[in-house]
């Protein structure tokens, strides 16, 4: 009798398959059978690339006469700790009453990589294999997905894009690390006085890094300039506002060159005499020269992708990118969540059909069945597929992380942190089905000694969505409210009673004006990066290339991917290039990272590009689409691979790079002596690598 195997990526996700399909199976070692079924697992990863020496012994040792390592076949080997589960594995698909394969690995290309290099490994032949593709692991989903399982070959292009993304990372990671290591190791490790230090590159994670040490540099150049404003207190009714004054045509000091823009001076003598020429005439009285009046609608955020929810938990929690996708992750697991590692920020067409199943689920939630009865009481989901928040186009594997509206029971196991994330989660799902916040915008021009002031006022009169997303636990602002925040001229906000105060007023009236003051202000320098803006920073990467053609061109492509981008900047902290304050989630470079920055900067300066990480980012989506083939794609990386080695094989900068790494050491807590690196070699290990002394 034939049987069918279900390979999972895990032992949790093997179990919630059997559940699925309703077998008694009994318990194997490493498996699950019943009478027409096999259920089994890999434990993540079972096979990898192997090293340099399994190719040829004498490429152990780092030698730049073996450089560049561009081997025409790659050979692979079982990771030796998962071994055991690998013999299993390949005993389960090689067996003669397995006559068709299930492929349940996570849908998207690490998931699919890892079941790949399985079967090539287990030399898997002649039998059907089907890709078993799901957004959730509820039970509905998960038949679904076993029912309309593609032949594997549907994938083959996807395939290809996961081996090109891993012999990219292995090539560039090999070839760019021995390269720098063995060029400038010693330059480094003798500045720092201590033993001998391999320089670790990477396609995306020097890049992050260059980005990072470029944000510090910057603040460190910045020079605050000191603005004045001049303001005038209004009174109205008894309830007093502001008003600007701006230099506009018209003005005294119209395109005068002691402006600071046209809202402030640049000395506080010329604001004194600006508020002396103001206050000139007491009782001091405005005219209202001009008076608008307009509605303005803010709707719904879009859905969280992953980068999204990673940004909005490091603000909220103070979460790491990785113990975010930790939490998503353990939510998706337990069916509370769909599928966590998607780049995607609305539904598609398909979904936006069933999402009644969703919000009914919901109503046995504490924090979202009010919401959820609200929406299904007036049928507002019924029109959602009409709206900015479904498109199928801006869908590649899968749609936003929204709420399943099932495994609530779940709940009780989370943690008091996974469970906000939870309601983050499901707090932005419900306010897609509401109408957007409205708010009644007024703007004021007085004008007093034939100066103009300016008064912008802006009233909450309707909350439509607003209404679901203040928290449980407290956090009453949104993100784009905390994004309004901090603008040159602030709009003021009033209530109802105010706000009917402001429409009585008309053109030509007079405003008491109670006094007129100074406000001194300073440019602020750029932000440091936390580790949510920066994994945002990561998926919009192309936003930062200047040139508008190949910004277009890239467009939508960022560094790294949304699996990816949390375990890249873990990896820059764990070798301490980069170093995170967990109370603030702020991120700095340290010493190390500064220099290893411009050693790279010195060499092969395209590495720390935005341009480069994402147009390579953007040909493996090329390769997935079947636009390019795997041959050119790999023709392009060894070409880079070789000029950029030949190239720095040529130089013979090393002693010039201790002009930068002077500059770097002065802002930190223990600078490297300057020192000859003879003088450094004798040092020894007295000195300690720098880390950021900023937070």
């Amino acid at each position: 009798m034939s049987k069918a195997l279900f390979i999972a990526e895990k032992p949790s996700v093997a179990q919630e398959f059997a559940k699925a399909l309703k077998v008694q199976t009994s318990r194997k070692d490493g498996y699950l059978e019943s009478e027409n079924t096999v259920i089994t697992w890999c434990v993540g990863h079972l096979v990898t690339m192997s090293y340099p020496e399994k190719y040829d012994e004498k490429l152990k040792k780092w030698s730049l006469e073996t450089l560049p390592f561009l081997p025409k076949e790659f050979k692979y080997e079982v990771i030796p700790g998962v071994k055991k589960q690998f013999d299993i594995v390949k005993g389960l698909l090689n067996r003669q009453d397995v006559d068709t394969i299930y492929v349940c690995t996570d849908s998207g290309r690490e998931g699919e990589y890892i079941y790949r290099l399985v079967a090539m490994m287990a030399g898997v032949r002649n039998k059907t294999q089907r890709r078993v593709w799901i957004d959730s692991q509820t039970e509905e989903e998960i038949l679904r997905g076993i029912r309309e399982a593609k032949d594997i070959h549907a994938y083959d292009n996807l395939s290809a894009s996961a081996y090109l993304r891993a012999k990219e990372d292995y090539l560039m990671g090999i070839n760019f690390s021995r390269l720098l290591s063995l060029k400038y190791g010693n330059a480094v490790s003798s500045y720092l006085g201590t033993r001998y230090q391999a320089i670790s590159v990477g396609r995306v994670m020097t890049c992050v890094l260059g980005m990072v040490v470029r944000r510090e540099r910057e603040i460190r150049e910045f020079v605050k300039t000191p603005f004045y404003r001049v303001l005038g207190k209004f009174q109205l009714s008894g309830r007093s506002f502001e008003g600007e004054w701006r230099a506009v045509e018209g003005s005294r000091f119209f395109q005068s060159p002691y402006l600071y823009k046209e809202n402030g001076f640049k000395e506080k003598e010329q604001a004194q005499a600006l508020v002396e020429l103001l206050s000139a005439h007491p009782p001091l009285t405005a005219q209202v020269e001009k008076l608008e009046k307009k509605k303005e609608n803010k709707n719904p955020p879009l859905l969280f992708n992953l980068a999204e929810l990673q940004n909005e938990c490091s603000r909220l929690f103070k979460l790491s990118p990785d113990e975010t996708l930790k939490i998503v992750q353990e939510l998706y697991e337990k069916k509370l969540v769909t599928y966590p590692r998607t780049d995607a920020r609305v539904l598609s067409t398909a979904v936006a059909k069933e999402i009644s199943k969703n919000l009914r689920g919901l109503l046995g939630y504490e924090q979202g069945k009010e919401y959820a009865g609200e929406i299904l009481e007036l049928g507002s989901y019924k029109s959602i597929g009409k709206t900015r928040y479904v498109n199928d186009k801006q869908i590649t594997d899968h749609y936003a992380i929204i709420p399943t509206g099932q495994g609530l029971g779940a709940l009780k196991s989370l943690s008091l942190t996974a469970s906000r994330v939870y309601e983050v989660v499901v707090r932005r799902f419900l306010s897609i089905f509401y109408p957007p916040a409205v708010y009644q915008k007024v703007s004021l021009t007085s004008v007093i000694e034939k100066e103009r002031l300016f008064s912008s006022f802006k009233v909450l009169v309707s909350e439509g969505y607003l209404k679901v997303t203040g928290y449980s636990f407290g956090k009453k602002k949104d993100e784009e409210e905390k994004k309004e925040e901090g603008k040159d001229q602030e709009e003021q906000t009033g209530d109802a009673g105010f706000l009917e105060l402001l429409q009585g007023i008309k053109k030509g009236s007079s405003l008491p004006v109670e006094s007129f003051y100074i406000k001194e202000g300073e440019t602020s320098p750029p932000k440091r990066y936390t580790s949510g803006s920066m994994i945002l920073a990561m998926e919009n990467a192309g936003q930062l290339i200047e040139d508008e053609e190949l910004r277009a061109q890239i467009k939508g492509s960022g560094i790294g991917t949304s699996a990816t981008r949390a375990e890249i900047l873990k990896k820059l902290m764990t070798i301490q290039y980069l170093a995170l304050n967990k109370k603030t989630q702020v991120i700095t470079p340290t010493l190390l990272g500064e220099m290893i920055f411009d050693v790279v900067n010195a060499s092969i300066r395209s590495l720390l590009n935005p341009e480069l990480t994402a147009s390579w980012e953007k040909g493996l989506t090329y390769v997935a689409e079947g636009s390019i083939t795997s041959q050119e794609y790999m023709g392009k990386l060894e070409h880079f691979i070789r000029s950029r080695t030949e190239g720095v094989m040529g130089l013979r900068n090393q002693l010039a790079l201790r002009q930068f790494f002077d500059a770097a050491a002065a802002y930190y807590k223990k600078p490297a002596a300057r020192k000859s690196y003879g003088e450094a070699k004798k040092a020894g290990s007295k000195k300690t690598v720098g880390k950021s002394s900023k937070a």
